[in-house]
């Protein structure tokens, strides 16, 4: 009879998404730079995948791990489109749990899949610096694939508990989010049951991805710095860190604004509310939005073969 009581709790819950607290006169205004962010994000990436696919001298490790950073960037976009828009166009706020549920599984996958090609990124570029004569000997299109693969499995397998644990709890609060998207940590922290597993394998999950790539990341720079400096011409030195520009914006614009999410969400209890909403909104619109713009700029072939696509 108890079990019949709490799943009829679980199956008529549902979540209350939240735009940005106490704006909620000028939500529509506030829609019209998110529209403009995700129509950016989506058409910039998609005109890369495009350009990359289509382009046979673009099939090159950099360009092959660009791509699967442009799908990223979709997916995790696509993943918020419905219910961002929604609250601020329509104020459609509510959410079961089931949608919940899913929006958060693929968000987590779709990032924790971005900081695996992030890192890979990194390699890239201490491989060309490191060994150029033997760069495409090193990161064949076999290795790059089985990089990608690596990077999805990772992704979906510690993300795979996350909903499975949130099931398991009773929701019989005021089950209002903070954001107009469903994450991990907010949606645990709104059951009335013992979350403690939930916590303790979240921060494992952060741990061993995000944190681990960030400091892989910074070892492979402290070696590709080591490399540059044994190069005695300075033109050479500039030249070289030059190709990381691009891949050093788009590391800091994604970890940068989560980590610090992370950090507010887990300790920040005494922070200010709006800092922990605006926070979740860099994390999740400004990367897919900048990386094809940072690349597209730094990148002299993209750049040109994205004019000459505009110009036919």
């Amino acid at each position: 009879m108890m079990s019949a009581v709490n799943e009829t709790k679980f199956q008529s819950a549902v979540f209350l998404l939240t735009g940005i607290l106490g704006h909620e006169n000028v939500h529509l205004w506030i829609s019209i730079p998110f529209c403009i962010m995700y129509f950016i994000s989506i058409v910039g990436n998609s005109v890369i995948l495009f350009i990359i696919k289509r382009d046979p001298s673009l099939h090159e490790p950099m360009y092959i791990l660009l791509s699967m950073l442009a799908l990223t960037d979709i997916g995790i976009s696509i993943g918020t489109i419905p219910t961002t828009l929604g609250v601020f166009l329509f104020n459609a706020r509510e959410i079961n749990l089931h949608a919940c549920f899913a929006q958060l599984f693929f968000i987590h996958t779709f990032t924790f899949i971005e900081s695996s090609v992030l890192f890979f990124m990194a390699c890239d570029r201490f491989v060309a610096i490191r060994y150029p004569l033997r760069y495409t000997s090193i990161l064949t299109l076999p290795r790059i694939a089985k990089m990608g693969l690596v990077s999805v499995l990772r992704g979906v397998a510690v993300v795979f508990p996350f909903p499975l644990l949130l099931k398991r709890y009773q929701y019989c609060q005021d089950n209002v989010l903070s954001h107009s998207y469903c994450l991990h940590q907010e949606v645990m922290k709104l059951a009335c049951s013992d979350i403690r597993v939930s916590s303790f394998y979240g921060l494992f999950v952060t741990v061993s991805t995000v944190v681990l790539d960030s400091l892989l990341i910074l070892l492979s720079y402290v070696m590709i710095l080591k490399t540059v400096l044994s190069i005695a011409s300075q033109a050479e030195c500039l030249r070289a860190l030059n190709t990381c520009v691009s891949h050093l914006c788009a590391v800091l614009l994604f970890y940068v604004p989560g980590i610090g999410l992370s950090l507010i969400q887990r300790f920040g209890n005494s922070s200010s509310p709006l800092l922990q909403i605006l926070m979740g909104y860099i994390y999740l619109l400004v990367p897919p939005t900048m990386n094809p713009i940072v690349y597209s700029v730094k990148s002299k072939h993209l750049r040109v073969r994205i004019i000459k696509m505009f110009i036919k």
